[in-house]
């Protein structure tokens, strides 16, 4: 009997490509997708797409939905109390194994693995150190399709938001800025493909801009902020 899984669902292009290399590979049985939503916006954390998109593409996926609620600014010990709640209710339902999109951040998955590895609970990384041009390519080539939703200012600027991922969108990133976006550069939505049953129907509205402050520093005690472009999307 294959091992029950949860999927960590972001909703965008590399849960997107691992997901499907997970089902083809029918190693583990993906019983629930798993997304960290911000509570008073409904909104999933980074990505900025509406929780009534989040749910179309589970119905879509034919996969139950798990929302984890956090509060709009929560501390570490609050992520880490909610996160410990959540996944003891999981446990408890007989999953074992817990799949990310994560490529190639060492610290990102060091940190999964010691939180998971103390409940007993195994991560898994389908994606892990595969080479980020040839994913894209391979997410575009099997017919994925994924518009852009946020992207970091200090990478990319307004124009991007909201684009949809082509060749053209890859060819046009600056050289310092990944093509799967690994180190946050950008953030997406993928609303079509092959592990999708219908496309889930959007309309694009506003892009909108959201700054937030810099952790002063010794060197730097001017105050600085981090720049946001979210598109958003609507549901139709």
């Amino acid at each position: 009997m294959r091992p029950k899984a949860l999927f960590n669902w972001s909703s965008g292009k590399d849960s997107s490509l691992a997901l499907y290399k997970i089902l083809q590979d029918d190693q583990y049985d993906v019983v629930t997708l798993f997304t960290s939503i911000n509570k008073e916006f409904q909104r999933i954390s980074m990505h900025g797409v509406h929780v009534s998109l989040l749910e179309q593409q589970a119905f879509s996926l034919g996969i139950p939905l798990i929302k984890m609620e956090l509060p709009k600014e929560p501390s570490m010990e609050d992520y880490q109390e909610i996160m410990s709640n959540a996944m003891s209710g999981i446990k408890a339902q007989g999953i074992t194994h817990s799949i990310f999109g994560d490529i190639f951040l060492e610290d990102l998955r060091k940190y999964r693995e010691e939180q998971l590895n103390a409940i007993g609970i195994q991560p898994v990384f389908p994606l892990w150190k595969q080479d980020t041009l040839n994913l894209i390519h391979e997410f575009l080539d099997l017919g994925f399709k994924t518009i852009v939703t946020c992207v970091n200012g200090s990478y990319l600027d307004k124009s991007f938001a909201g684009r949809i991922i082509d060749q053209d969108f890859i060819k046009d990133l600056p050289e310092n800025v990944d093509p799967c976006g690994e180190n946050g550069e950008f953030h997406t939505f993928t609303f079509d493909g092959p592990i999708f049953k219908s496309p889930v129907s959007f309309k694009i509205g506003d892009t909108v801009k959201k700054t937030y402050p810099k952790p002063k520093t010794s060197a730097d005690e001017d105050t600085e902020e981090y720049v946001f472009w979210f598109s958003d999307l609507i549901a139709k």
